[in-house]
Parts: C-alpha cells; sequence; structure tokens
C-alpha cells in the first residue's frame, strides 16, 4: 500500500502588489509561516521543491531559510507550476526518500498582460505575429464555442465572477477585497468577446508554503493532519483543446484536467460526488465553467442550473474557489496551485474565517491548470 502524506504546516504571503518586496522574500515568507504551523524548523525539512515563473530561483531561497544542505528542486511548469511542485514532493515523499517535505510557489509579476513568445512554447512566430498568442483571445474563443454546445449565458459567467468577488471580500490575503455585481462584472469593458474586464485575472505578487509528512511523522506533530490522499499531474492528448496549441484536429479528445482528475479520484478511492469543496483554475470565468465538468463535478451543461441557482457559493452544495479563486487573488504563476490547495486545507480544518463553508468539510478537491495544456489535481481529507 502507498504511503499516506499529510499535509501539516501551511504559510502564504498576501497576494497584489507590494513594492520593495522581491518574490523571493515573498517565499521566504511563506516558508517560515508554513514551518511554524507545522511546529518544525527548516533544519527538519529533508526535501524541498519549488518554483516561479518571474520572481526568481525558489533554490536560492535556502540563503534566507538557512544552509542546510537538503535537495532543493526547482520547477517551472506554466501556471502548473505549484501542482508540479507538489506532485514532485509528494513523490519523494510516497517513495521513502524522504519523511518531511516544503513546498514553496512565488512569483512577482510586472503590471499588464502575461507577454509569452511562441518560440518558447514550441510554435512558430507565425502564431504570435497572427495575434493567436493573445491569451485573452483563445480563452474567449474557446468559452464562446463551449456556451454555443452547452446553452451556457452570458450571466452565468458574470456570477461567477461576482462570486469570486464576493468571496475574496472575506480573505485577509486576497489581492481584489471590493465586492462586484453580476452587473458591474457584464457592464465593465469588453475584452474579448464575451468576456470583460473583470471576468479575468489579472497576474500579480504573492507565495505560498505547505509542509508534507508521511503519515507517521505527522502523527507525531501537534495539530491534525490533513491527509492529502492522491496527487495526479497529466498532460494534453492530440485532439484537446489547448492555449497555445497551432491547430485543432477534427476529431476531439479528453483534456488534460478531465484525465488527471479522474485518476485524481481513482487513486485516493472517492467519487466527485463525495467532495465538499473544491479550487478551480479560474483564470477568467469561462475556465471555471468548463473545469466543474471536466473535472466530473458535474455534466457538461449542468452548469448554467448550478450556477444559477447559487450552488457554488459558499452556501451551496459544491462551494467552488472559497478564497476568491485567481479573479479575487490574482495569478502569480508559481503560487497559484498551492494556494488551491492552502485554501482547501484551511477549509478542512474549519479555520477559514468569515468565508468557512457551514456543516462539516470532509472531502476537498484542487485542479490547477497550465499551459499549453497540463493539469495537476488533488484530493485531500479529514
Amino acid at each position: 500500500m502507498t504511503e499516506e502524506v499529510a499535509v501539516v504546516g501551511l504559510g502564504i504571503h498576501p497576494f497584489g502588489r507590494h513594492e520593495g518586496v522581491t518574490g523571493l522574500q515573498m517565499a521566504a515568507v511563506a516558508a517560515r509561516r508554513a514551518l511554524d504551523d507545522a511546529g518544525i524548523r527548516w533544519e527538519d525539512v529533508d526535501f524541498a521543491a519549488g518554483g516561479s515563473d518571474a520572481g526568481g530561483n525558489a533554490d536560492t531561497s535556502v540563503a534566507a531559510l538557512g544552509l542546510t544542505g537538503l535537495p532543493f528542486i526547482n520547477v517551472k511548469n506554466g501556471c502548473a507550476t505549484g501542482g508540479s511542485a507538489l506532485t514532485t514532493a509528494h513523490a519523494m515523499l510516497t517513495s521513502g526518500a524522504a519523511e518531511v517535505a516544503l513546498v514553496v510557489g512565488f512569483d512577482k509579476h510586472p503590471p499588464g498582460a502575461f507577454n509569452p513568445l511562441p518560440e518558447e512554447w514550441g510554435i512558430g512566430s507565425w502564431y504570435g505575429e497572427t495575434g493567436l498568442m493573445l491569451t485573452t483571445q483563445f480563452f474567449a474563443m474557446k468559452i464562446q464555442r463551449y456556451m454555443a454546445e452547452h446553452g451556457i449565458s452570458e450571466s452565468t459567467l458574470a456570477k461567477v465572477a461576482a462570486k469570486a468577488f464576493e468571496n475574496g471580500s472575506r480573505n485577509p490575503n486576497a489581492w481584489r477585497r471590493k465586492p462586484l455585481t453580476e452587473d458591474e462584472v457584464l457592464g465593465s469593458k469588453m475584452v474579448n468577446h464575451p468576456l470583460t474586464q473583470y471576468m479575468f485575472c489579472s497576474p500579480g505578487e504573492g507565495a505560498v508554503a505547505l509542509v508534507l509528512a508521511r503519515s507517521q511523522r505527522a502523527r507525531q506533530m501537534g495539530r491534525k493532519p490533513v491527509r492529502l490522499r492522491s496527487v495526479a499531474f497529466r498532460t494534453r492528448r492530440f485532439g484537446s483543446f489547448e492555449v497555445f496549441s497551432p491547430s485543432i484536429p477534427i476529431a476531439s479528445a479528453p483534456s488534460a484536467t478531465t484525465e488527471a482528475a479522474a485518476a485524481a479520484f481513482e487513486l485516493a478511492g472517492v467519487g466527485p460526488e463525495e467532495i465538499d469543496v473544491a479550487q478551480l483554475q479560474d483564470t477568467e470565468s469561462g475556465a471555471e465553467i468548463m473545469h466543474l465538468a471536466e473535472t466530473g463535478l458535474c455534466q457538461h451543461g449542468e452548469q448554467e442550473r448550478l450556477i444559477q441557482n447559487g450552488e457554488t457559493t459558499l452556501a451551496g452544495r459544491l462551494p467552488i474557489n472559497t478564497d476568491g479563486g485567481c479573479l479575487a487573488n490574482g495569478e502569480p504563476i508559481g503560487a497559484s496551485g498551492l494556494r488551491q490547495v492552502h485554501e482547501v486545507v484551511l477549509q478542512l480544518r474549519g479555520e477559514a474565517g468569515e468565508r468557512q463553508i457551514p456543516g462539516r468539510c470532509r472531502i476537498g478537491f484542487t485542479q490547477v491548470y497550465g499551459a499549453p495544456g497540463v493539469s495537476a489535481c488533488t484530493v485531500l481529507s479529514v
């Protein structure tokens, strides 16, 4: 039987804009807070993994945390960087190569949109010259097709964003903390139809760290651990419709998220119907809608009813992105996937404050997606 792994420590540096603070400094703050939460010292950590897209090399944080000689692997994998670092640490723990591991993700992006170069993603320069490298345009094209195929309304797109900002207003670590109504979201500047300004997240700054431990070591710590039941990571197949894909085959294939989620549920021995809280990649409103079905949390087209009936809100049957998601927190790429796990662990502990889900929360799920089609999913439980 695979060795059980638990999350035993959480640490976060608030998301937003932090002038005069480097990405690596934010990473060190989050790491120290996670160690304090776990009740251990940096010297007690056997292995570390971490990543950033624009904030520096994670392993150089040892200069601030301590030169203990531990193995530290840098990870860089787009928006799935945090999920990739978590996958790496989980593998080291289950293999027995380490008893305690720290995972850290951080970033410090400049204001404005991301500016990826097609050549760095295995695509010819023509892809950018024709405007296809513009992610807002791709996301708009993808959700347009999905809305037409499955009967999703613009009102539902706006409700996703309004929910995110409402949840973010209850989160002291979120960047966007002003609630917005559905009408305010719909009435904001059109970016790429049907997605308006407030339906998109923004590149930002922030850091998250987690301390993980094998089951026996976790039981020796003072805090009740949250089990990391599974971690599953998948890349795209030929035929899946993903950002930075230069063609669309006639025959479609399951997305990387669909396959990663199915694997995570199978490994955990639970079904999507058992999930009490979930964090999904919401780079824009349409992504949350599509990922709801791709992960198996609902059927394609069912999102219209679920969201219109408020079932994905804090008081609903299946609360989604309870901390405000990327829409309210922004997206410091390296930190996003770990922020999701951080929030689910808080909910499972009953420590989420004003945004705590009412009633007992036992099983949580996270899904983070990165270009050009990679997805990491986890299942956690108490």
